[in-house]
């Protein structure tokens, strides 16, 4: 199993160079992808214009996002943007997509909440479409062409039913979020299970995601970000916070846990940006 690293994007009042320096760490320090979690109505920078200046100091690690609210976004647009990502990063982008937990994230964009999982699918799609050359214009097609004509690989979010069936009839794997090894494996399962009723060719892929924070300040790491990030919540935010892995010894938990459980890469989102953050999961990650 890979272990990739999220940018601090998402961490209010983190200076650009820090994501910058972030980026080039963690391929320095040997992680499988840096990656960017997306949200409107929040004080965290836009994920794939984060993603792009990581792009532009890195020439290994892969891109991903974990996850981008797709519907909130215009297809045909986010269809060109993603093309280019992945261009100018030299295939190195893997797109999770997912519906998003919050309605304020679309109130604030203008748009309605309701069946946003219908979108999602059709946005797939639509999107593949753009991707293979299909012509929209007297000037052809939606540029530029991917690296790939199916575009780069599309990770489905979400634990619902629906959205484990999205996952396996449009995706190319699934991605969790904060739900736990157990929670994982269990919809692993269900996943491969509709990936093989839908008659589907090779394998989906796992990616999951584990909040942690390390150091003398932990704890106050995880308890003021994950508090604040997940106030719409309620007592979901303080599970998150006890699930937190808060010192080395969780972490390789964490790394045994969801690799036993089925997961391909597991992505760790930091609580506080400090580089140092950074560099004491490297130590833990590189001696397992």
């Amino acid at each position: 199993m890979e272990a990739g690293v999220f940018l601090p994007l998402t961490i209010p009042g983190t200076p650009p160079e820090q994501i910058v320096e972030w980026a080039r760490r963690a391929e320095a320090r040997g992680f499988s992808s840096v990656a960017a979690i997306d949200r409107l109505v929040y004080g965290n920078y836009e994920p794939l214009l984060g993603l792009a200046a990581a792009a532009a100091v890195t020439s290994r690690v892969r891109l991903a996002t974990g996850i981008l609210i797709a519907p909130l976004r215009n297809t045909a647009l986010l269809a060109k943007e993603l093309a280019t990502l992945d261009r100018l990063s030299a295939d190195r982008l893997v797109v999770g997509l997912g519906l998003g937990g919050r309605t304020d994230d679309f109130t604030g964009a203008g748009l309605d909440s309701e069946r946003r999982g219908r979108k999602l699918s059709a946005q797939i799609q639509e999107m593949r479409r753009i991707w293979s050359g299909e012509k929209r214009g007297m000037a052809g097609a939606i540029g530029p062409a991917p690296t790939h004509p199916q575009g780069p690989p599309l990770i489905v979010g979400g634990a619902t039913e629906a959205a484990l069936r999205r996952a396996a009839r449009v995706g190319d794997g699934w991605i969790g979020g904060g739900g736990g090894p157990e929670a994982f494996r269990t919809n692993v399962a269900r996943v491969r299970e509709l990936w093989r009723e839908g008659g589907r060719s090779g394998q989906p892929r796992f990616l999951s995601l584990a909040y942690y924070a390390l150091g003398p300040k932990a704890r106050f790491h995880a308890e003021t970000f994950l508090r604040d990030y997940y106030a719409f919540a309620g007592p979901i935010a303080e599970r998150l916070v006890s699930g937190a892995a808060l010192d080395e010894a969780a972490i390789r938990q964490r790394l045994s846990s969801y690799q036993d459980a089925g997961c391909d890469e597991l992505l760790f989102v930091p609580c506080a940006s400090d580089i140092d953050q950074l560099e004491r999961l490297a130590d833990v990650v590189a001696a397992r």
